[in-house]
Formats: structure tokens, C-alpha cells, sequence
């Protein structure tokens, strides 16, 4: 049985935290959807990058509320220069008025929740992961490979990562992903996570996720796995039973 672990020093730094997991298997290709259904999602992205409006209310990205709670996150653990969190690189993209476009169904789905409900989402290829998946703080100097580099950039000790037996498989908590476990066209079984650092806003983070399954559901076949929140009181989460 592969679980996903948050380790206790995760806890220590930030327990209010909650994270939407979601495990999902037989996805479809890209090369079957019919036209239909790739329209509605491209719809559907369309409609969440000018609903994300909502969440910006200053010209100035970190002046933003989401925006600020994370970029506060980030100040608690070290960093690589210049990291931060996945849904700012998206809201920076509506902000300047250069909408996130469409790069395959289920990364467009992904994308759409993240910018309706302006959460974090990051997804995995679990056929790559080597063992249990955890979520803690790296001694530094791990094994990762970044998508879209040729050499290493290892973690720095005392950084948040994602990481199974193998190395580094998300650095700086939701700010890049490795190339081992990248999803592509040919994934069907996927480890998605969703993350929140608001307390207030975990009534939230619970229907986006809700809506997240229905969606791949809907749109791509997936057939939910595991669905459930983590948190302090519940520090595990079945990823498949083997």
C-alpha cells in the first residue's frame, strides 16, 4: 500500500495547513477527446482566467490577499532566489492581461480550479514514484531534476519539498516539479494536490476539490482513487492499494 506521509517538521512550521489530495487512474489521452469536450474544457479556462479577476484587486501582485498569504508561507523555510508558489505564476499571468492558456485537458482542468478557487495544484505521474510519497523538510542536497533543465538543482537543507525514495519530486513546497514524475499524454494514473494555508478558507479548499473529480471525471474518464483532505489531525493518505 504507497501512502502519501506530511512529516511532523512540516506540522511544526505550519499547523493550520490543509491539503486536498486526489489520486486518480485510467485518465485518457489528449488524441481521444472529441472535439465536444475539448472545446468545454478550453471553455472552462477561458472562463476561470477571467474569474480570477476577483482575487486582484491591486495592480501589485503581492499586495493581493492569496497572493500575500502565500508569499508569508515562503518566508518560513528557505527558498532558491526568486521561487514562489505555483498560483502566483498563474495570477501573474492574468494580471499583466496574458491569460493561461491550454496545454493538455487535464493540465487545463488542473489550471482552472487553481484560478477559480485561486488555490496551489500541482499533479504527479504516480506510476514514477519510488516508494511512499512524503511532504517534509530536506536535509539539502537531494536528487532532482527539474523539467526543462539538463543538470540538477538539488534542495536547500531546511527546504519544503515533496520527495519520495528516488529524491526530490516538488521543490520549494509547489513551486517546480521534477522531470521523473512530470505528467504527460501518455499518464493515466495521477497524484494531485491542492493546497491551502488559510484556515478560513478550508470550506473552500474541500468543494474545489469536490469539483476538481468531477471535472477529470467528466471530461477525461478519470476514475477517483483516493479523494480526502490532510491536515494536523490527519497526516496520511492512501495514494492505491497494491
Amino acid at each position: 500500500m504507497k501512502k502519501f506521509i506530511v512529516e511532523d517538521d512540516f506540522w511544526r512550521i505550519f499547523p493550520e495547513a490543509s491539503i486536498a489530495v486526489l489520486t486518480v487512474k485510467n485518465v485518457q489521452e489528449a488524441a481521444v477527446l472529441d472535439e465536444i469536450t475539448a472545446g468545454e474544457i478550453k471553455t472552462l479556462l477561458e472562463d476561470a482566467n477571467e474569474g480570477a479577476k476577483r482575487f486582484l484587486t491591486n495592480e501589485t501582485i503581492s499586495e493581493n490577499e492569496v497572493v500575500k498569504a502565500w508569499r508569508e508561507a515562503y518566508s518560513k523555510f528557505p527558498t532558491k532566489k526568486g521561487a514562489r508558489c505555483s498560483l502566483e505564476a498563474l495570477l501573474k499571468r492574468v494580471l499583466k492581461g496574458n491569460p493561461v492558456g491550454s496545454i493538455a485537458p487535464t493540465v487545463d482542468i488542473t489550471n482552472a480550479i487553481s484560478l477559480k478557487h485561486a488555490f496551489p495544484i500541482g499533479a504527479e505521474n504516480m506510476d514514477a514514484f519510488c516508494g511512499d510519497l512524503r511532504l517534509g523538510l530536506m536535509q539539502g542536497g537531494e536528487d532532482f531534476w527539474p523539467i526543462g533543465s539538463d543538470k540538477p538543482e538539488p534542495p536547500l537543507p531546511g527546504e519544503i519539498a515533496y520527495y519520495d525514495d528516488e529524491g526530490v519530486i516538488c521543490r520549494c513546497w509547489n513551486w517546480r516539479d521534477g522531470k521523473r514524475t512530470e505528467v504527460n499524454d501518455d499518464t493515466t494514473k495521477e497524484f494531485i494536490a491542492m493546497e491551502c494555508v488559510e484556515p478560513g478558507r478550508v470550506g473552500e479548499l474541500k468543494e474545489a476539490l469536490e469539483e476538481l473529480a468531477k471535472l477529470l471525471s467528466k471530461y477525461v474518464g478519470a476514475e477517483v482513487i483516493n479523494k480526502q483532505i490532510v491536515n494536523r489531525d490527519n497526516r496520511e493518505a492512501v495514494l492505491e492499494e497494491e
